[in-house]
């Protein structure tokens, strides 16, 4: 029966034949030669693509994260995601979720460039792979910047995510579900997408496939000009459904050069929390406009309450700047030096009240403090944690704490008992069985003489109150 399935097969393709090239000869005439406006469509579709190829690299990573099922767990990882070389020397963005606690970073350079002498059907070697080291990583944007021992590289041009517009063609590059050197096209969904209301990022959205993986790609308009990078999906079913999201050039630009300068980005704070005044809240409290920042709290000991704020102030300009929402009130702190002054513009029971408040540097995000932890240099391996010194600086950052020394809790190793009478990211350690403890390392002494079975006493401090954990060594 296979045989004579085959040879019918053959028979029908004969008798098609004559029709098929009847068709195609009758068609012929009325195409244009050239192939007309598809084909030089096409063709500059081509050029995009092999301008912005060898630009785009794969990168692999191995570290520690944190468990899938497991709050505040690490478990070892691996993973690929990519990466765009914005200077010939080396240096190549990324997202911060791609490298952040990554105890191995690799780059994979691609091909050189140009056509397979053996033909276009060929799978070309792959590049070179490189070794990078980590210059800065900015957790608020989820973006980092690396750099690898090189020269000469080809590097891509930031171009002015300010002048997008809803509907321009754009194109997506990276490495998704780990296939190097892909590119996919799309229009420009919308230029400046909020996922939440009071949103400090505004994303570029996207209609060209974005799949895991692209994380850390560019996003290029019709000219070859990264106008973002590509960095998230909106998903039910795990791949990309045309919601893709890339962070703005003019935000990688400004990210990009603080992290090469100093190795980290500064941002200005004066002590207040902020929601951003709309109708509905502007009628209820009787407000002249429905625009502008509410002072929703406020830090007892911080500038703005040295300086006179309230709760209840509503903020509609700063240095002379009108403040419509929560991001262009951020953004104006931002920009401003620590030990500077703003000038707010305030409603106060709708009278006008101007106050400058001294510009202070932000406290260490205690969530950032996962990118500090290197399980072989940070385990306790007899308490089955992760932990980092307390010194002055991040005693300031954490606020409150009783001594400004001590181990902080950042997570638990995956071996720690599911037990909860014990630790908790967060907690900091002061003492073991009476010997105080200020630093990991005085930690680690401590508890070098202790056995399995072995009872414990450890005093930590949990929400600002001292507390005593008792348990056996297991």
């Amino acid at each position: 029966m296979f045989m004579n399935r085959q040879l019918l097969q053959a028979i029908g393709a004969l008798i098609l034949a004559p029709a098929v090239a009847a068709w195609s000869a009758a068609a012929e005439p009325q195409r244009p030669k050239d192939g007309g406006a598809l084909q030089a469509m096409s063709a500059s579709f081509e050029r995009v693509a092999r301008r912005v190829a060898p630009s785009v690299v794969q990168i692999f990573v191995s570290g520690y994260g944190l468990s899938d099922g497991e709050a505040h767990v690490l478990t070892e990882q691996q993973g690929t995601a990519s990466g765009t070389v914005l200077d010939s020397n080396g240096y190549i963005v990324t997202n911060a979720h791609v490298v952040s606690r990554a105890r191995r970073i690799q780059v994979l350079l691609p091909a050189l460039p140009g056509p397979d002498p053996r033909g276009p059907s060929f799978v070309r070697p792959e590049g070179v792979k490189r070794d990078a080291e980590v210059v800065g990583i900015d957790t608020a944007t989820d973006l980092a910047l690396i750099k690898i021992p090189a020269h000469g590289l080809t590097a891509l041009t930031l171009g002015d995510s300010d002048q997008l517009k809803q509907g321009e063609l754009v194109f997506a590059f990276g490495s998704p579900l780990g296939l190097g050197n892909t590119v996919t096209m799309g229009v420009i969904s919308a230029v400046a997408r909020q996922l939440q209301p009071d949103d400090m990022l505004a994303y570029v959205q996207t209609d060209a496939p974005i799949n895991p993986g692209n994380s850390g790609g560019p996003l290029v308009d019709a000219r070859g000009q990264v106008v973002g990078l590509n960095t998230m999906i909106i998903t039910r079913s795990g791949g990309s459904e045309g919601v893709g999201f890339a962070i703005p050039s003019n935000t990688v630009r400004y990210i990009v050069d603080q992290l090469r300068a100093k190795g980290r980005v500064h941002r200005g704070v004066i002590g207040v929390q902020v929601q951003t005044v709309g109708p509905t809240m502007a009628a209820a409290l009787a407000l002249p406009q429905a625009w502008g920042v509410i002072v929703a709290d406020i830090d007892p000991t911080g500038p703005a309450a040295k300086a006179g704020v309230k709760i209840g102030d509503v903020v509609v300009a700063a240095d002379g700047e009108a403040v419509g929402n929560v991001r262009e009130f951020g953004i104006n702190l931002y920009r401003h030096p620590t030990g500077s002054t703003v000038a707010l513009d305030i409603l106060r029971a709708n009278k006008k009240v101007n106050v400058k408040v001294p510009v202070v540097e932000r406290p260490e995000d205690p969530n950032t403090l996962m990118d500090m932890v290197r399980p072989e240099k940070n385990l306790v391996p007899q308490l089955d944690i992760l932990g980092i010194d307390v010194d002055a600086k991040l005693a300031t950052a954490l606020q409150g704490l009783r001594k400004a020394s001590g181990v902080l809790v950042v997570a638990m190793s995956a071996d720690a008992s599911p037990r909860a009478d014990r630790f908790q990211p967060g907690d900091v350690i002061h003492a073991v069985n009476w010997t105080a403890v200020t630093s990991l390392d005085g930690l680690r002494k401590a508890v070098a003489g202790l056995k399995d079975g072995d009872p414990v006493v450890v005093q930590i401090e949990r929400g600002g109150a001292l507390k005593f954990v008792a348990f056996e060594i297991d």
